[in-house]
Order: structure tokens, then C-alpha cells, then sequence
């Protein structure tokens, strides 16, 4: 899923986003609570109308900034009070809040109100926090109004230790989601430790509803998450590198402000369909980012979410054929063939 936190996926138009192959976006119930605000979204339509996306949208239901912005927030056990990152206002959230905005936002998908829990921690501390966040799912569960079209997701918490991932796991099954979500991962912990983790939950979840493993990541991620189950992602690092120059290619990884583009004349990728790659040499790219025109990370960007677009396609095609390790040799194996650092 492209993320799309301020209703927007930055240096994209909607249009452009469709023409990647993405069919869902994923917005954020904390910035949009803050700017413009959920009364006026829904005052304005909705938020499918408000920024021209007809297909589904996620929106995260604001657990991630409790980790990320814990300098401006006070946590309690009913919920937790912001201190707005734009103004200083005072903002509170609580499960039903959560749920009421994201219903206000118009979401196809309510994430529970959850708190994502920072890394490192100790076996204490995650267990309070996974058991804290579970009251909340339960909490979110009951605010949310079922609807046909419309779904809420539980978020499995438990840091990196397998016996309270199981047990998180377990109680949102019983509580009953329309989808599992497997939060506080790729927070400082690694790849390893994430993989490691992703088989000590997935099996403890429905093996009959989405598994989506949020916040992540590289492609190398993603291709190692669905080899362990999970089949939904996010992540803003397309956008992100995008914008700082680096494109994610069938052959590595390219930084299109390194001097050895600057007379290249062959495509970015040349089994990428995206503008950046039929239309303009990575010569023209490197000039884009060396000049600093806008029009290169609106390039860069299309061609990132083109990627992993394509790359998510190509693993489901895979799977259908029954050759999904074999094609992830060869997909690494491409990778390693021409990476770039830096």
C-alpha cells in the first residue's frame, strides 16, 4: 500500500498512483485528525472524494505516534493526550476516539488504537504494553460499526518475544477481526530478529484473513514477509527514497545523484513500464536531482512505487504457479547483481 499519510502520496497525483497498479493507500487518523481536521473530511465527503481515491483506504489509527512523538504525549490506560507537533493544541485519543475518526475519515479499514511498542524493551515492559494494547483492541472492536464494504484490523504487539506475540495473537483471534496486522516491528530491531519474530506469530493467526505486516519495508522485507505469510504491507520508503535520489531496481539499488549517471543513455530499469523508464535516460534523472527540479523525485517516486508494485505482482504470480522459492533466488539474485551502495 503507497502511503498516503496527509491524504496525499507525496509527489504523486492520484492518477499516477493507479497507473502503478496500487489499488489501495493508506492514510494516518493522527496527522489527518490534526490537519484538516476529520469533521471537515467528512464534512467535504469523505476521504476517498476529498483526495480523488475511489478504492479502498487504510488508515493507521495513530499507535505508531505514541512510539514516535512519546516526547509529546501522555500515555494512561484509557488512552493517550497529544500535544500537536504543528501548534502545541491538546489532542486526545482513546479506542473509540480512534474508531470514531477513522469512521468520520471514511476508512474501508480501521486499524484498533494500539500502542507501538519501542524497541528495545524488556520482557516487563513489552508484556504491559502488548496487554494494554489488547484491552484497546477489544475496546476498538466494540466502538467499530460493521457495515458491508468496511473492515477493522487487530494489531498483534509483543516486541520480539515469541511467547507474548503468541499470546497477543491469540487474543485478538478471539476477540475476532476482519484482518490481523503485526505492529511494532521494523523499530530498530533488524531484519533477523523481524523474520524471527514473523514465524513465531503467523501461525497463530487466522490462516482465513489478511495478514498485514506494518511498516515495512525493502523489497528484500517484503519478499522475505510473504515467504512467512503476511500478505499486506506498507511503507513510506518508496516515496521517501524517491525523493532523496535512490530507485529500487531489478538490478539493486541506484543513487541518481552518483556522477557515473551522468551520461548514461539506457533506461533506469528497462523492464519497468513507468515514464521514468520509457520516457527519460538516467542521464536526464541525474540531471533532474543534480539541478534540484521537482520533476525528479516525481520521477523517482513513480518509478519506486511502480517497483514494488510490480515486485508484489510477480511474488502473487509465483505463488499461483507454486514456484514462490525458486522465484525469490532469482529475484535476489538480480539484486545482487548490480547493487549500488550510497
Amino acid at each position: 500500500m503507497p502511503v498516503g499519510t496527509a491524504a496525499t502520496v507525496k509527489a504523486m497525483t492520484a492518477d499516477a498512483v493507479r497507473a502503478t497498479g496500487a489499488s489501495i493507500v493508506l492514510g494516518n487518523t493522527y496527522h489527518l485528525m490534526l490537519r484538516p481536521g476529520a469533521e471537515r473530511v467528512a464534512a467535504l465527503g469523505g476521504l476517498h472524494k476529498f483526495m480523488d481515491w475511489p478504492g479502498p483506504i487504510l488508515t493507521d489509527s495513530g499507535g505508531f505516534q505514541i512510539m514516535s512523538l512519546d516526547k509529546l504525549r501522555k500515555l494512561d490506560a484509557d488512552g493517550v493526550t497529544f500535544s500537536s507537533h504543528l501548534d502545541g493544541s491538546k489532542h486526545r485519543l482513546t479506542p473509540e476516539r480512534s474508531v470514531e475518526i477513522q469512521h468520520q475519515l471514511d476508512s474501508t479499514i480501521t486499524m484498533v488504537l494500539d500502542e507501538c511498542t519501542a524497541f528495545p524493551a524488556t520482557y516487563e515492559t513489552a508484556e504491559q504494553s502488548m496487554q494494554m494494547s489488547m484491552r484497546w483492541a477489544a475496546r476498538s472492536r466494540a466502538a467499530f460499526t460493521a457495515r458491508d464494504g468496511y473492515a477493522i484490523f487487530g494489531i498483534v504487539q509483543g516486541s520480539v518475544f515469541a511467547d507474548l506475540r503468541r499470546r497477543s495473537a491469540e487474543a485478538l483471534g478471539a476477540i475476532g477481526f476482519d484482518g490481523y496486522a503485526i505492529g511494532g516491528l521494523a523499530v530498530g530491531e533488524g531484519q533477523a530478529a523481524m523474520f524471527d519474530t514473523l514465524e513465531a506469530t503467523v501461525p497463530h493467526l487466522p490462516a482465513d484473513r489478511p495478514r498485514y505486516l506494518m511498516g515495512v519495508g525493502t523489497p528484500d522485507d517484503l519478499l522475505g514477509g510473504v515467504q512467512r505469510g503476511v500478505d499486506m504491507f506498507d511503507c513510506v520508503m518508496p516515496t521517501r527514497a524517491g525523493r532523496t535520489g535512490r530507485a529500487y531496481t531489478r538490478a539493486g539499488v541506484l543513487n541518481l545523484r552518483n556522477a557515473r549517471h551522468a551520461t548514461d543513455p539506457s533506461p533506469l530499469d528497462p523492464a519497468c513500464a513507468c515514464p521514468a523508464c520509457t520516457r527519460h535516460s538516467r542521464a536526464y534523472l541525474h540531471h533532474l536531482f543534480r539541478c534540484d527540479e521537482m520533476l525528479g523525485p516525481m520521477l523517482l517516486t513513480w518509478h519506486n512505487v511502480t517497483y514494488y508494485q510490480d515486485l508484489m505482482r510477480d511474488i502473487r504470480a509465483a505463488i499461483v504457479l507454486g514456484r514462490l522459492t525458486a522465484h525469490a533466488a532469482e529475484v535476489r539474485e538480480g539484486w545482487g547483481a548490480g547493487q549500488e551502495q550510497g
